[in-house]
């Protein structure tokens, strides 16, 4: 990337695609004269009301205005919904005509013509409300703010796309108004751009991979795909109306963009229901990853039918009742969006009530049993849609059997068995079926295929994870911890043939007293008791302090669940809080059983609470519930005990695939060899997850890389001892860490550095899947990497508050080697310097000339210099154009070997005491900051005290500083009417006072850049503060991963 391409030269790139590519209006903020305290660009919201509702009363037009600017109070998420559903669907109004009251609906867009509505894009486009603030792009639809783009320089390193994500924040407490009337948040840096709401968390912001919904090479897309992909004035509006709705999760509400695959698949969807509705009623199959947001987009579909079919029924098809419940409640969630109420059939009565009484609309949640029961006809109406979720589980049949049974009087009699497929089929016979799917379809199974046709769209594994939609799950292989015999796997791999074979009840009953074995041998004591001292042993030494510590335990059967439950809380007793047992209740269970499983409500309570990432509750032990439709995004650990095949095997594996932070990928711990299951499981999936994804065993795949990248890290600290990091004191090993970033940072060793910070983060990655087969030494001299490649990151990092303060620094690190090497030491590095870092203190500076650590000391200087021109840089022109040409000028001598380690280090230490000294030199003139910046300019040419007392100087300051603050006027360093006058006042002032003196006209110059800095920033809460950094109270420091977690 060249270093020239700067933020505002891609902000005019942007606007120009914009302008010639989408064909939006572009206006320049400063020239539109508008009120700075309202949100919207009023003149074109007023004339595109009065254009779109053509024919509409005045007063309609008024009251819709009163309600588009008056909202109760509340949470910006509720107010954000209100607006929502006003450019969704139109502001109800009521008006007078002739004394009599109508009411009618005020419409925000034109979703039938797009060429009615006006697209603008702006930029520096003030509004005022906590503060003044000019967010970079602002796109306006009809006049109202409904996208907001912060962008970053493509070739600054220190700021990339998650600066633009901080900012957005800001920008949310700072101008919550513009906020209200906002859909979509987009940040970029021309490398990576992503698109969020106002309640996305940063990792829930996703690039849009394609213009079309083709996804061939999505892996790196460009920057236009991600513009053009969702601002073609046709997609923007039918993403706005059909694919943004609002969760509600009880105290917290979401606001849910449709990610690019949703949007496109759920277009096919559309299509390929309407062609069935006049064909052969099969609607096709929907094959999008477990984690990728299946659910939803059953929403959005449901959604989108409503209007494209003329409002049909919809039926919500699923196996199990607590699937039944899960989708129930998110479409609940959504039923705003979905603006109606979703109903669940308590029977297959009450279902055909339900379907009679009604011949449109409803959104009815039923299960399979429901169909069992008969195949009479429930409902003979066309306009049926029925949406299978997990359209391929084993109870589809098409075809009829015979099956032999006795009756009451013992006589053997032949029954008919007909498929659940074919009942469904007969039992809503002019109905149109689509499947939804998180697997695929076996290539086995024709039955699915035969009722729902083939896939409409593929969303796998590879392309999920590459878009961050889901994180991939790694395998490590533990059964050899049991001991078990042979004769133990053999009865083990009979249990998954019999699974794989899909076998009816009777081949499952047949075999039901060889698999009492089963039971009999995974509950045995000994067995057990060595599988609960593997698990603890394994979580406690690498899974406990990882994200958020959550694990989940499969177990073969309720009886073995219990066991394992109880054996934790012998060997752990003070666990009580930290594991719960979630399954369902069986009419014979001991007491003491029914305490610990509780009720519906207790069971729902434990789901909350395993949900919530600061809750106690840590690891969950399960049998069959949880392991299909719970999500859980900080969970990254499962022990399974328990064999399992197809597609119940990978949809359990993918309670751990969801996005959390920082999380590598979800690791499966396996007691009873489901390795061959899962390759098996793979056999359907796309070719490239089965090259991808087909074997994920860490030992295969995360340990070489461990060994790889930690032999790179050696050698690049080939030539320093770090020895003592393992064996020494905490002295020794704080010393060996400074020591070690003073080695890296040697100026000629810049290269190494960038090798070293992403190689080492390469293997802190690799640890974090396999730590449990990495022997002490070197999970001793990874903890001691990652050490320093934090340090060297938290001191070269710049960028909107990332400051530097030691105690931060000496939590962070000792947190890190608490968790990774179980050190309970404390470490406390730069233990030459005594205080708190700062550049106004002598005694630091002092310490920081004394340290033994030069290139360290170089480091530390360089940055908190920066730190403070980067303060003055917006609060006072001189002192940062001063100040940065000194800096650059004695690290340009260093850098091309003119200056030593001793004698940079004194250059700096010079400058330092020069800004402490400047900032003394306005108390004693008896100055404020921003005057001190005025009195700088004025005296900035060399001979100008030779004219003036300095008195006089001050009082001209004086002057200077109080006009400004009575005649400024907002944005007046942007336009040119307002500028023009600004200097008049300006120059006006100054030649009352004769200054400049003759020949020194540049002065006034520098006088008038310091007047527009001080305008441009003036209600900056940095203006006045000067950076030290003080020490932090006892309570607790932010770690560096901490998240900034979602806005409700």
């Amino acid at each position: 990337m060249l270093n020239f391409f700067r933020e505002e030269d891609y902000e005019k790139s942007l606007i120009e695609l914009f302008q010639n590519d989408l064909e939006y209006e572009y206006v320049y903020g400063p020239d539109i004269e508008r009120d700075f305290y309202s949100p919207f660009y009023e003149d074109s919201l007023i004339e595109s009301l009065y254009r779109i509702n053509h024919g509409a009363t005045n007063d309609a037009i008024q009251d819709a205005l009163f309600k588009l600017k008056n909202f109760e109070n509340g949470e910006l998420v509720q107010k954000n919904a209100i607006f929502m559903d006003y450019l969704q669907n139109g502001i109800p109004v009521r008006y007078f005509v002739d004394g009599e009251e109508h009411s009618s609906i005020v419409y925000l867009v034109d979703y039938k013509n797009s060429e009615n509505n006006s697209f603008v894009v702006a930029n520096q486009w003030t509004f005022i409300e906590n503060s003044n603030k000019r967010p970079d792009l602002i796109v306006f639809l009809n006049g109202l703010p409904i996208v907001l783009m912060e962008l970053k320089s493509p070739s600054r390193e220190e700021t990339d796309a998650s600066e633009a994500y901080r900012q957005l924040r800001n920008y949310i407490q700072e101008i919550p108004s513009m906020f209200i009337y906002n859909a979509i948040c987009v940040m970029s840096d021309q490398l990576i751009s992503k698109a969020g709401t106002i309640t996305s968390g940063e990792d829930r912001f996703m690039e849009w991979k394609t213009k079309d919904g083709n996804y061939e090479n999505t892996q790196y897309a460009q920057f236009d795909t991600f513009f053009e992909g969702i601002f073609q004035k046709e997609r923007l509006l039918d993403i706005i109306k059909n694919f943004i709705c609002f969760s509600n999760e009880g105290i917290n509400t979401y606001k849910i963009l449709a990610g690019y695959h949703q949007y496109f698949a759920v277009k096919k969807a559309i299509e390929s229901t309407k062609h069935a509705t006049v064909t052969d009623g099969k609607g096709g199959v929907f094959w999008h990853t477990q984690g990728s947001g299946k659910s939803l987009s059953m929403v959005f579909y449901a959604h989108l039918l409503q209007e494209t079919l003329d409002s049909p029924t919809i039926v919500v098809l699923t196996d199990r009742n607590d699937l039944d419940d899960q989708l129930y409640s998110q479409f609940v969630k959504c039923k705003d969006f979905l603006r109606q109420e979703p109903l669940q059939a308590e029977s297959r009565e009450n279902l055909k009530t339900l379907l009679a009484g009604r011949q449109a609309n409803g959104i009815i949640f039923t299960t399979m049993q429901k169909f069992e029961e008969s195949d009479e006809p429930l409902s003979e109406r066309h306009n049926i849609i029925v949406m299978a979720d997990e359209a391929h589980r084993g109870q589809y049949g098409l075809a009829e059997k015979i099956k032999i049974t006795k009756n009451e009087s013992g006589e053997e009699v032949a029954k008919r068995v007909i498929g659940t497929a074919r009942l469904i089929r007969n039992t809503l016979p002019n109905a149109t079926y689509i499947g939804f799917t998180g697997t695929p379809i076996s290539s086995k199974d024709r039955s699915t295929r035969e009722v729902f046709g083939d896939y409409i769209d593929i969303y796998d594994m590879t392309q999920s994870v590459e878009d961050g939609a889901t994180r991939p799950v790694y395998y490590e292989s533990r059964v050899i911890r049991l001991n078990l015999d042979q004769a133990t796997l053999r009865l083990i791999d009979a249990e998954y043939d019999l699974m794989s074979l899909n076998a009816d009840s009777e081949v499952i009953e047949k075999s039901k007293h060889e698999l009492g074995q089963m039971e009999a041998i995974l509950g045995n004591d000994n067995t057990l008791d060595s599988l609960v001292h593997d698990i603890l042993n394994h979580y406690e030494n690498n899974r406990e302090y990882l994200l958020t510590g959550k694990a989940m335990i499969v177990a073969y059967s309720r009886s073995i669940a219990m066991k394992i439950y109880k054996r934790i809380l012998e060997l752990r007793p003070n666990w009580k809080e930290k594991v719960a047992v979630v399954m369902t209740s069986g009419n014979n269970d001991p007491e003491e059983w029914r305490q610990i499983i509780g009720n519906k409500h207790h069971k729902n309570e434990l789901a909350k609470k395993f949900k919530d990432n600061n809750s106690p509750l840590k690891i969950a032990i399960v049998v069959d519930m949880w392991l299909t439709g719970f999500d859980v995004p900080s969970l990254a650990t499962m022990y399974i005990y328990k064999p399992m095949t197809g597609h119940n095997l990978m949809q359990a594996i993918a309670r751990v695939n969801r996005v959390f932070r920082d999380k590598e990928g979800g690791l499966i711990v396996d007691y009873v060899g489901i390795a061959t299951a899962l390759k098996q499981a793979m056999n359907d999936y796309t070719s490239r997850d089965k090259n991808n994804y087909g074997d994920t065993d860490v030992s295969v795949v995360a340990y070489p890389k461990f060994l790889e990248k930690l032999s790179i890290c050696r050698d690049i600290f080939h030539g320093y001892d770090y020895s003592k990091f393992h064996s020494g004191t905490d002295l020794e090993r704080a010393k060996t860490i400074s020591g070690a970033v003073n080695f890296i940072m040697d100026k000629e060793r810049t290269e190494d550095k960038e090798v070293f910070v992403k190689e080492s983060l390469m293997l802190h990655q690799a640890l974090s899947l396999c730590s449990s087969l990495v022997n002490e030494d070197d999970r001793f001299e990874a903890a001691f990497f990652e050490a320093v490649r934090v340090l060297v990151l938290r001191l070269t990092n710049t960028g909107i508050g990332k400051k530097i303060s030691l105690p931060e620094m000496n939590a962070r690190i000792n947190e890190l080697l608490k968790h990774s090497i179980k050190s309970d030491g404390v470490i406390n590095l730069f233990s030459d310097i005594k205080e708190e870092f700062s550049l106004f203190d002598p005694k630091f500076l002092q310490d920081v000339a004394n340290m033994t650590e030069k290139n360290l000391a170089i480091e530390l200087l360089k940055r908190l210099i920066s730190n403070q021109v980067s303060v003055y840089r917006r609060t006072n022109v001189v002192k940062s154009e001063k100040f940065s040409e000194i800096m650059q000028r004695s690290l340009n001598a260093y850098l091309n070997g003119m200056l030593t380690n001793e004698e940079v280090i004194a250059e700096m230490l010079k400058l330092a005491k020069q800004i402490a000294a400047d900032r003394q030199e306005g108390e004693k003139l008896g100055l404020t900051a921003d005057e001190l910046a005025f009195y700088d300019a004025l005296v900035k040419p060399q001979a100008i005290k030779d004219f003036y007392e300095n008195e006089e100087l001050i009082s001209i300051t004086k002057e200077l500083a109080e006009t400004l603050r009575k005649n400024r006027t907002i944005d007046w360093q942007k336009r040119e009417s307002a500028r023009a006058k600004m200097r008049m006042i300006i120059k006006k002032l100054l030649k009352k006072h004769k200054y400049p003196p003759e020949g020194m006209d540049d002065a006034v110059q520098t006088v008038i850049t310091q007047c527009e800095l001080w305008t441009d920033n003036y209600d900056m809460e940095e203006v006045h503060r000067v950076y030290s950094y003080p020490m932090p109270r006892k309570e607790g420091l932010s770690m560096v991963a901490d998240d900034i977690g979602k806005y409700n």
